[in-house]
Parts: structure tokens; sequence; C-alpha cells
């Protein structure tokens, strides 16, 4: 896992949830949920990646080449 790749997953993610939360309508109940799950997910993704949290069983992260 390199800073780059870390970076650049961490714009497109960014991205892909400000279109998601600007263009299409939904509850805001359900846009704080999507962004705390998407929060959630890439904050473990982070974490496992730098090795400050050990492996969760049953969940697969995939490692940046």
């Amino acid at each position: 896992m390199t800073l780059v790749g870390i970076v650049v997953v961490l714009v497109v993610v960014g991205l892909i949830l400000w279109l998601i939360n600007t263009y299409i309508p939904m509850a805001g109940a359900i846009k704080s949920l999507l962004n705390i799950v998407v929060f959630v997910v890439v904050l473990i993704w982070i974490l496992q990646g730098f090795g400050l949290l050990g492996h969760i069983n049953g969940v697969h992260v995939p490692n940046l080449q």
C-alpha cells in the first residue's frame, strides 16, 4: 500500500460519495447513514493497511499494488 494509492482511493471514494449526495435525491437520514458507513469502511481499510488494526474474521480488505 503506497501513499499515492491511498490518496487516489480516498479521492475516488470522496468524489463518488459527493456525486451520490449531490445528484441522487434521498432522505437526509439515509444520506447521513451512507456517509457514516462509507467513512467507517474507509477508516477500517486504512487502519488495516497500516497494520494498526488486526485481521477481522470474514472481512477481506484488498491490498493496493
